[in-house]
């Protein structure tokens, strides 16, 4: 990471440690892709420096005239490492997107190619590869989901025991979920308000639109070709395209379904904001009971709630609290002393508020 004066910070600049105003009240948190916004935002409370990446959201390096310091994150080099090719993955996957959609074809080398190398690293890398969500930007979600989900889809696969043959062949379906969108109008895609009932029609074309663009491909098992098709698809018969039942649905899907929902829930999108991967994994639970797989969400929620008794939490409300009693029915729900005002809080009675996000000691 660098620290820079904010005259030369730009768009797309990720920050390393998060900005505290004179009130010691967070201003933007750590991992914040910076906008145009929040540059007059830093301006306007007199920041004068801030520790940013030294990679840039797009995957490009960050290139400032001026560096006042700069500092190896503690923790391990992997993080350094992690981000960068993340951030290319989405890069790369974009230039082949946009191909799609001048009409090429899939070439599955080239997919295998992005997303492979980024799963090998991550697949072991839990508490890694569940914070990459913060790295989306609203203008550039398509991309971003389609390797999270693909990671995400790997990782629950190696969870769910399958092997590591599989474990590829589950993370090339959930890259490739959504190639169709490729096949939808780009005024649709990018809209920034809710869909209309017409347009959301359109949208679920992308399942079947997706599935004929891979069905020829030899080397993808037919499996990654069902997930394609069927990742919409609900065991109750509520999703679509064919409103098909549990029975019908093949496994893959499966997993797909529960990392599409929960990546898009934890994003920031065009139309809608983005929730706690807390509250997304508790709405998962109760929103879709009967309708996904959920063992696939059990190992999410599992992987996100391995506190110990002081593992350090961000809440709801901005405040940073300490873990001081674990609840086995919730523990998405633990008990919590804040650290500023010594105050206990049981989430599990305080209902309007959760945990945001955990603070790895890096």
């Amino acid at each position: 990471m660098i620290r820079v004066k904010i005259n030369q910070l730009q768009e797309g600049c990720i920050l390393a440690e998060e900005i505290i105003g004179k009130t010691k009240k967070t201003i933007v948190p750590k991992n914040t892709v910076l906008n145009a916004n929040l540059l007059q935002v830093l301006e306007k409370f007199l920041i004068e420096d801030v520790y940013v990446e030294s990679v840039l959201a797009n995957g490009d390096i960050f290139k400032p005239n001026e560096i006042i310091e700069q500092r190896h994150h503690s923790s391990n080099e992997k993080k350094e490492e992690i981000v960068p090719l993340y951030l290319k993955a989405v890069q790369q996957y974009k230039k082949v997107f946009q191909t799609w959609q001048s009409g090429s074809p899939v070439d599955i080398g080239k997919i295998r190619a992005i997303i492979i190398p980024l799963l090998d690293k991550l697949i072991d890398n839990r508490s890694e590869l569940l914070t990459l969500y913060r790295y989306t930007t609203k203008e550039e979600y398509l991309y971003h989901h389609a390797i999270s989900v693909g990671v995400l889809s790997g990782f629950l696969a190696k969870h769910l025991h399958y092997s590591k043959g599989d474990c590829y062949q589950i993370a090339l379906a959930g890259i490739l979920c959504d190639c169709g969108m490729a096949k939808i109008s780009e005024k649709i895609l990018m809209k920034k308000s809710a869909l209309t009932a017409e347009e959301y029609k359109e949208i679920k074309q992308h399942t079947v639109f997706g599935y004929k663009m891979i069905q020829k491909i030899p080397s993808l098992k037919e499996g990654v070709k069902l997930a394609v098709l069927q990742h919409h698809e609900r065991n109750d018969g509520t999703g679509y395209p064919f409103g098909i039942h549990e029975k019908q649905i093949h496994p893959y899907s499966k997993i797909i379904a529960v990392a599409d929902i929960y990546h898009a829930m934890i994003s920031e999108r065009l139309y809608r904001r983005k929730q706690s991967p807390f509250k997304a994994l508790e709405q998962i639970q109760i929103d879709n009971f009967g309708k996904v797989s959920m063992e696939a969400a059990q190992i999410l929620l599992d992987s996100l709630t391995t506190f110990n008794v002081g593992t350090k939490v961000k809440l709801s409300n901005g405040e940073i609290a300490e873990i001081i009693f674990i609840q086995r029915k919730e523990p998405t729900r633990p008990i919590v002393k804040t650290i500023n005002t010594n105050e206990f809080i049981s989430l599990s009675e305080q209902r309007n508020m959760y945990i945001e996000e955990v603070i790895y000691d890096h």
